[in-house]
């Protein structure tokens, strides 16, 4: 999540409504960005909305095209195994170099997270599921020990963005979840690595089944309303 104290005011009100839009699915993969349309939503400059789409390209959940401007970004199939190919690699790696059984206090933290994390799903609060999901995996993830690692992991988690999007409003897929996460904790008071790097490795495959199957649908080339 890109973080807000970083850009300024009018231009990070705009990144801030049109990441939610994206990430929370109410513009799809292939949505084009035109400018004018978003000059007559908010009201900045030009250069403000630029720069907007500017950041969110950066993030990764945004492309721009020569001739074609920006546009939410779609990722092909082969790129969505690919990316998650990575994932798998990081994800695994990071959990077999976890100490474990872990320490009181760093499973205390990640059940304050998961608290969090589920009193938001209850609620079907979006950005608070976002958000909490990825401060739970990237704390876990930094008891490996290696930050390179970790800043790898969180690179390739906003890569993926637009994939674990599409999960955020099922409910079933939450629950899933919900209970993936719980499932990690109870590994992390054991010894075996083995049994936390393949839920890790699990916990990363109904989304992006899902990305799979719903990209088939998607048409070309949808305008901004």
């Amino acid at each position: 999540m890109l973080n807000m104290a970083d850009y300024g005011g009018k231009e990070a009100d705009v990144v801030k409504a049109l990441e939610e839009d994206i990430i929370f699915g109410k513009l799809a993969p292939g949505t084009r960005l035109v400018e004018d349309v978003l000059l007559a939503r908010f009201p900045v400059s030009r250069h403000t909305i630029r720069q907007a789409l500017y950041q969110l390209e950066k993030l990764g959940v945004v492309t721009r095209e020569r001739n074609k401007g920006a546009m939410v970004r779609r990722l092909s199939p082969d790129e969505v195994r690919q990316i998650y190919e990575v994932r798998e690699l990081l994800q695994r790696q990071a959990a077999l170099m976890i100490p474990l059984p872990a320490s009181d206090a760093l499973i205390a933290e990640l059940m304050e997270i998961h608290r969090v994390y589920s009193a938001h799903v209850d609620a079907h609060y979006l950005r608070g599921i976002h958000e909490a999901n990825d401060r739970f995996h990237l704390t876990m993830f930094s008891a490996c020990g290696n930050d390179y690692l970790v800043s790898s992991i969180d690179h390739y988690m906003r890569l993926s963005l637009p994939v674990r999007a599409n999960s955020l409003a099922d409910r079933d897929k939450l629950e899933v979840s919900r209970q993936h996460h719980w499932f990690m904790i109870e590994a992390m008071k054991r010894k075996d690595n083995w049994v936390l790097a393949q839920l890790c490795v699990d916990h990363l495959q109904p989304s992006k089944i899902f990305y799979l199957q719903e990209i088939e649908k998607v048409g070309d080339g949808v305008e901004t309303r």
